[in-house]
């Protein structure tokens, strides 16, 4: 795949930081927003996320993403090891940094196949455990008291996604304006609950252990901010009412037969690791289709204007019509959630 910048000054760059040693790189498929590579550089085996260029998601910055990982390479919380960050345009025409890489299983398909029962139950378990540890660090003792605004997150991430919503070329989508319109109508009660909230948590952006059900990695903390738990856990709660053609959902597989724990057992096993908070709610999930619904009106809108990362932007840009339907069926309660 062609590299978006010259590979020989990226080679002179590590020279300069580790001394004399060979160069592979590779990019990596897939991610919508800051371009990723396989770097191995004589015996450091590396990836490499930089800022994407043109105009990005708000809050989608690599400084930000290795501040994270740095703060949290000290916890519980899995995460690769951090190895720098090089803020400026050279060499690679954007800031960027290199961390860990690791060797583990990377699941992007909700039903998991070629797992058997008993594995795909323990990895959704692991998936739950993962979320909790990282809920459980307080953030100004990471150094990260200041990594977002505390209190009435929810208000507010709802006003950010709808203003965005709002500022999209894209053609309106009715059954987004319809779910924008009822959630500052349903907002719960702000309980001053705050954590480090990823703004990404799901399956395809962890690393489990090569054999065990085990996380090893947490990846893609380009959206993380300080904010509720709750928005996490609703979250990594949408497989259970999305399709496998919908981001690789699990709605209407035979889950039982597939190992695949029911949504509440995975939200009992979540809360019985994590640090006591109130229960999930219905707006909790209707909240997380709709952020994702407008993260994917962003995609669509970076598609027409030419400037999308992933070659297949255009194909999941209609995911955003796709998960304002399905936020829609949990507030009519046409599905149990």
């Amino acid at each position: 795949m062609r590299m978006d910048f010259d590979a020989v000054r990226l080679e002179d760059f590590l020279r300069a930081h580790f001394g004399d040693g060979q160069m592979s790189l590779e990019r990596i498929v897939g991610g919508q927003s800051n371009p990723t590579y396989f770097v191995d550089y004589g015996g450091r085996r590396m990836v490499l996320r930089k800022k994407p260029p043109g105009p990005i998601l708000r809050g989608a910055a690599v400084d930000r993403e290795y501040r994270v990982i740095e703060a949290l390479a000290s916890t519980k919380v899995p995460v690769p090891r951090p190895v720098l960050y090089h803020d400026g345009d050279e060499p690679l025409g954007t800031p960027f940094y290199l961390m860990q890489r690791l060797d583990g299983r990377v699941f992007h398909d909700g039903s998991l196949p070629g797992l058997a029962p008993d594995e795909r139950r323990g990895i959704y378990f692991g998936m739950a455990e993962a979320l909790a540890k990282l809920h459980a660090v307080r953030p100004e003792e990471v150094g990260l008291g200041d990594y977002g605004r505390p209190g009435n997150y929810f208000e507010r991430q709802i006003a950010r996604w709808t203003r965005q919503l709002r500022e999209s070329p894209s053609e309106r989508i009715a059954a987004l304006e319809a779910v924008a319109e009822w959630l500052p109508r349903h907002l719960p009660p702000d309980d001053g609950h705050v954590s480090i909230a990823h703004g990404d948590f799901r399956l395809g952006n962890l690393i489990f252990h090569p054999e065990r059900p085990e996380v090893i990695g947490i990846l893609d903390w380009e959206l993380s901010t300080l904010g509720h738990p709750l928005a996490d856990l609703g979250f990594c709660s949408m497989p259970w009412h999305s399709s496998s053609d919908e981001y690789g959902g699990i709605l209407g597989l035979d889950q039982a037969a597939l190992g695949i724990p029911t949504q509440r057992e995975f939200l009992d096993y979540y809360f019985a690791h994590a640090v006591p908070m109130a229960p999930l709610q219905r707006f909790h999930l209707v909240f997380a289709m709709f952020r994702f619904a407008v993260i994917f009106v962003g995609i669509a809108d970076r598609v027409l204007a030419g400037s999308a990362v992933a070659a297949d932007a255009a194909d999941v840009a209609p995911l955003a019509g796709c998960f304002a339907v399905r936020a829609m069926e949990v507030i009519d309660g046409a599905r149990p959630w």
